[in-house]
């Protein structure tokens, strides 16, 4: 179930960064970055990259949470057999 769930968190990371990087890449040219007065010693390759990492990273913790948030007591606490043993009790007998 782990594995399902960083699918769903990683997959639509990646789509929200790639999108992310297309407007990076089309809107900032990183020879005109500034870093303290002066430009960074990076290729234009290295920035796109880092940026790139650095959106899947970021977007990838929002997509964590959410899926974090979504999860109910039972789920997070691993007592998800004593809530179906609890849901469904075993009939009485007379």
């Amino acid at each position: 179930m782990w594995a399902k769930r960083l699918m769903w968190i990683l997959w639509p990371a990646f789509l929200a960064a790639c999108a992310m990087e297309m407007l990076v890449f089309a809107f900032v040219d990183p020879s005109e970055i500034q870093w303290n007065g002066a430009a960074p010693a990076w290729s234009r390759q290295a920035f796109y990259t880092l940026s790139f990492f650095v959106f899947w990273l970021v977007i990838s913790g929002a997509s964590a949470l959410t899926c974090l948030l979504g999860m109910g007591p039972a789920e997070i606490n691993g007592w998800e057999k004593d809530a179906t043993a609890l849901r469904d009790p075993a009939p009485a007998l007379d």
